[in-house]
């Protein structure tokens, strides 16, 4: 699709497409350390630093990278398919994979009740008269007792309060009446006539990559479905920085703060103005909203200084956030609507998670379960319905492609399987949508590990092994290389490799999250095998082959019936808080409950990661089925 865009001479190249929306990947924030960002200049010129990820024929061709470069004049830019981000393959992870999110839904209301955190109610108020004269407000206030759960004093705001006189008067005392119930109960709106009982409310998760949503039934008729629609798109704030520390870091900046807090609250509104446009839904009509996110998103949400999260003690602002309206965090519904969030426990363990936890169901068994979610942190929740612990571990974003030569996110064209013969060592790939490969995501890259580990073409230590006759390992510009596939495969005119320095960066990031499982358990006084289950949650989770993230160290190696994947998990919980307030209380309760673990300089956890440092582990005891394969290699 080809755009004209304004610029200023001088300006950064990436930031003219950050203003303009078009998406770059660049996962190190504009910084040029990560190369992905990488543009052809068809016409015109530029002001461009050099790169090592660029060679001189690249460079002669016109190929730069937008975050060292600046626009000099009028000129044309071709976006590759590498550096693009494709929304398309988010829909995938937009619900639960392996189960059926109805049936979970039924089953929570069955237990916490169908009554949203906002309820909607026509009144017919007795009219004054000589023997009854008491004011309006008391008025409503006595019509609504009536109605369950509206006994308590009702608290009519003074933004409502106004024109209420004339508004009651001339709609012949017949309102419709919006109460928020979660909390102190308050009256959001009050509507001349009977609109109906129709009303609805979005859930929506703010991951640190994308963002998910779904439009919601309030209606409490009996077999009534609850989602209506579902949307998803990448976080606008991915141009900012890969991870969470490195948009705290930009939110430092100059109008920093102002600029994230813009960027996520607009992708926010495009999936709510797509979700009402698929329903025919109009604004008026929606009551509230869910949010659930890690803590740094929520910060940046909401609007808030986020740089106490990653400075010791590493203290956030806040991990509950109060009812307000919608309005005031710029989301474009009426002014009524209520904003509410799922609180979080920590700095590093947020709503997100919280969410996750109580839709699983783990606080419910006697059984000790293992909540993950896998993505540039590692968050873990061990525990059952008597205890919960729960911990963070930076892993890094290796598994979305940061820090990985020809790693990228999950889109048409990124490779999500690999087989290698162990006799041949050739490569057999699968990519998403089985379009000509433009990089590996991160299923493909723990696949990869673990047959290249299997196949004897690395070592435990992730160094290729010397000796393998094979044109695919050679000798690269950043060492030694195994070739996935030649350029002539590929859709991007260039050999897709594995470095030793990619593998070293998956190491490290699958260390991080077993430590920190690892961690837990001995604080728990438990061992892996004592597990019943190991829930994954998360978009990247519902894709893992648990079998080669167990070769490779990733997972414990436990019986393929202990893991279970729940998919966006986050989301499904804001679902059903918005839908029961019920459950939205038991969401509360469980980060209440949670006793937080910080692994940041913990003599432990570092103990445990150098362990982890190793394929599968150092400890081969731990795996020894993977043992028994390399050994019978």
């Amino acid at each position: 699709m080809e755009r004209t865009i304004p610029a200023e001479e001088g300006e950064n190249l990436l930031e003219i497409a950050m203003k303009a929306g078009v998406h770059i990947n660049a996962s190190c924030g504009g910084r040029g350390v990560c190369g992905k960002c990488r543009v052809r200049m068809a016409e015109g010129t530029l002001n461009s630093s050099t790169h090592p990820s660029i060679g001189e024929e690249d460079y002669a061709a016109g190929v730069r990278l937008a975050c060292l470069s600046s626009v000099s004049g009028d000129v044309v830019i071709e976006i590759p398919l590498e550096s693009q981000v494709d929304r398309s393959i988010l829909r995938r992870s937009t619900v639960m994979s392996d189960v059926d999110a109805g049936d979970i839904d039924e089953a929570f209301l069955g237990e916490y009740g169908r009554e949203p955190l906002v309820e909607r109610y026509n009144l017919t108020i007795h009219r004054p008269d000589e023997q009854d004269n008491i004011s309006d407000a008391a008025r409503i206030a006595r019509a609504l007792a009536s109605r369950p759960g509206c006994g308590d004093p009702v608290v009519l705001p003074l933004r409502v309060m106004r024109g209420l006189g004339a508004k009651l008067r001339d709609a012949g005392w017949n309102v419709t009446v919006d109460v928020v119930m979660s909390g102190r109960k308050e009256i959001t709106s009050i509507t001349k006539g009977d609109v109906g009982a129709s009303h609805y409310a979005i859930a929506v998760d703010i991951g640190t990559t994308t963002v998910a949503a779904q439009l919601l039934c309030c209606d409490q008729e009996d077999g009534k479905g609850i989602i209506l629609a579902s949307s998803s798109d990448y976080n606008r704030q991915i141009s900012f920085g890969e991870d969470v520390i490195s948009r705290i870091m930009y939110a430092g900046k100059r109008n920093g703060l102002r600029k994230l807090q813009e960027v996520v609250v607009s992708t926010v509104n495009l999936l709510i103005g797509e979700l009402l446009e698929e329903k025919g839904v109009d604004r008026a009509d929606v009551s509230h909203i869910v949010v659930a996110g890690n803590t740094t998103m929520m910060h940046l949400f909401y609007g808030i200084e986020p740089k106490y999260i990653m400075l010791a003690p590493y203290t956030p602002l806040a991990t509950a956030f109060p009812p307000v309206g919608c309005g005031e965090v710029g989301l474009e519904t009426a002014p009524h609507a209520r904003l509410f969030a799922i609180p979080g426990v920590s700095s590093y363990v947020g709503g997100d998670i919280v969410s996750g936890v109580a839709l699983s169901g783990m606080t419910e068994r006697e059984g000790v379960s293992l909540f993950m979610d896998i993505g540039t942190n590692g968050e873990i929740v061990l525990g059952n319905r008597q205890w919960l612990l729960c911990a963070s571990c930076s892993a890094g974003p290796a598994f979305e492609g940061g820090g990985i030569e020809f790693g990228t996110r999950a889109a048409p064209g990124a490779i999500e399987k690999v087989r290698v013969n162990p006799v041949t060592l050739e490569p057999m790939i699968l990519t998403i949508g089985r379009r000509k490969p433009l990089g590996i995501c991160g299923s493909g890259l723990i696949d990869v590990v673990a047959e290249l580990l299997l196949a004897g073409v690395i070592d435990r230590n992730g160094k290729f092994s010397t000796g393998q006759q094979t044109r695919r390992v050679r000798d690269g510009s950043n060492g030694r290389e195994y070739v996935l596939c030649f350029a002539s495969e590929t859709n991007i005119e260039r050999d897709i490799v594995i470095t030793e320095i990619d593998l070293d960066n998956i190491i490290r990031t699958k260390a991080a999250v077993y430590a920190g499982c690892s961690v837990l358990l001995e604080n728990g006084g438990l061992a892996f095998g004592d597990l019943d289950m190991v829930i994954i949650a998360g978009g990247f989770g519902h894709s893992i082959d648990v079998e080669k993230a167990i070769v490779m160290g990733l997972l414990p190696e436990l019986p393929a019936e202990r893991f279970r994947f729940m998919g966006n998990a986050s989301l499904g919980g804001a679902r059903i808080a918005a839908v029961s307030r019920g459950f939205f209380e038991k969401a509360g309760e469980v980060a209440r409950s949670m006793t937080n673990i910080e692994l940041s300089n913990n003599a432990q956890f570092m103990d445990e990661f150098m362990a982890a440092m190793f394929l599968p582990h150092t400890d081969g005891r731990a795996f020894p089925e993977t043992m028994k394969a390399l050994k019978n290699r």
